[in-house]
C-alpha cells in the first residue's frame, strides 16, 4: 500500500445511499461505470484499496469487507491487449438495488438503463470522478505531449449521459463524439482543445478531505498533466 493509500481519509457511512451527497454521487458513479444491480444486491468494483475502502465505508461495510483478486482486463481500445490488474469487489445487499434502479435509472437484471442523475446536480465532480475511475482511461500522449482522457463502456446510454454532465460542467469541458471500440463497446474522449489541467483540478476538487478517490488514478492523471504542461499541479485535492 502506498503512502497516499495509508494516509487516505475514510468517508463517513451514509444513512441512505439514495440521498444526494458527495459520497453517494461518487458511489453511484462507480457503480454505473463498473458495477451492476440485481433485485437483491449492488455490486461495485475498484482497482485499488483506497477506492475500495472508500466505497465500503460509504455503504457502511467494514474496511476489509470486500474481495480482492487479480483480474484479466482487455484494453478498452484494443481487445488483443490483456492486462492483469488488482480488483476489489464490494456487494451491498437489500433494498438499495431496486431503489437505485427506480430513482437513478440504473440498469437492473440486464435491463436497459435511463441514467437519471439530476439528484446529483450539486455534486457533479464527484459523480464524474466515480465514472472516470470506474470506466475511464488516462494517458500521456508522447507524440503530442498532451493528456488523453476517455470514457469507455458497453452501454452507449451511459456515455451519452456522461457527455451531458461534462457539457454542463464548470470549467468548460469539450468532448469528442462517441465512437465504437474494437471490442464492441463505445467510447469518447476529451477534445484536443480541452484544458486537461482545469478538468483534473475540477474532477478531484476536495478529494483529500473527502477520501473519495482512487490513489492510483488520481496520481496518474496528475503526472500526465504535469508532463504535458511542464508545471506542477499538486495532488489535485484542493
Amino acid at each position: 500500500m502506498s503512502e497516499a493509500e495509508r494516509g487516505a481519509t475514510t468517508p463517513e457511512p451514509v444513512d441512505d445511499l439514495l440521498a444526494a451527497a458527495t459520497t453517494t454521487a461518487y458511489f453511484w458513479g462507480r457503480v454505473a461505470g463498473d458495477g451492476e444491480l440485481t433485485r437483491d444486491r449492488v455490486t461495485v468494483r475498484a482497482g485499488d484499496e483506497t477506492a475500495a475502502d472508500a466505497l465500503a465505508a460509504v455503504a457502511g461495510a467494514g474496511r476489509t469487507d470486500h474481495d480482492h483478486r487479480v483480474a484479466a482486463r482487455e484494453s478498452a481500445h484494443d481487445a488483443s491487449i490483456v492486462r492483469f490488474e488488482d480488483e476489489y469487489e464490494l456487494q451491498v445487499f437489500g433494498a438499495p438495488a431496486e431503489r437505485a434502479a427506480a430513482a437513478l435509472g440504473l440498469p437492473i437484471d440486464g435491463q436497459p438503463g435511463g441514467y437519471r442523475f439530476d439528484a446529483f446536480a450539486d455534486h457533479r465532480p464527484q459523480l464524474v470522478r466515480g465514472v472516470l475511475e470506474a470506466c475511464g482511461t488516462v494517458c500521456f500522449r508522447e507524440s503530442a505531449e498532451s493528456v488523453g482522457v476517455s470514457f469507455v463502456h458497453d452501454d452507449e446510454a451511459l456515455l451519452r449521459t456522461v457527455r451531458s454532465l461534462l457539457d454542463a460542467a464548470e470549467p468548460d469541458v469539450p468532448t469528442d463524439d462517441l465512437s465504437a471500440t474494437s471490442s464492441g463497446g463505445h467510447w469518447f474522449g476529451l477534445a484536443d482543445d480541452a484544458d486537461a489541467a482545469a478538468f483534473a483540478r475540477w474532477v478531484y476538487s476536495g478529494s483529500d478531505d473527502s477520501g473519495l478517490y482512487s490513489a492510483a488514478r488520481r496520481g496518474k492523471l496528475r503526472r500526465s498533466v504535469e508532463r504535458a504542461t511542464g508545471s506542477e499541479v499538486g495532488e489535485l485535492s484542493g
